[in-house]
């Protein structure tokens, strides 16, 4: 599920494979508008496809000179992103 509060999206749920594609596309309408925050402290589960979700959103919100903040990030979405060498590129 996401929420947007303000300039924050509130995720909340599994960020997996079937939930991913929606909210993905969902995110994209928000981030065209202003800088980012996107908190993620009330997920619950985690895959690839999370991780996936979070650089497509971050190189959308470049593409249009926005900055994206990923807050309270899931141990094991770091434990992904540091598995793929790609930790350095989720900004907070």
């Amino acid at each position: 599920m996401i929420n947007l509060e303000g300039n924050r999206l509130v995720l909340s749920g599994s960020l997996v494979m079937s939930t991913v594609p929606a909210l993905y596309e969902a995110g994209l309408q928000h981030l065209s508008g202003a800088d980012m925050e996107v908190d993620l402290a009330k997920v619950e589960v985690v895959d690839s496809a999370a991780l996936s979700m979070l650089l497509g959103w971050l190189r959308a919100a470049q593409a249009k000179n926005r900055s994206l903040r990923v807050t309270n990030p899931p141990a094991n979405l770091l434990s992904l992103a540091n598995l793929y060498g790609v930790a350095e590129m989720l900004p907070n």
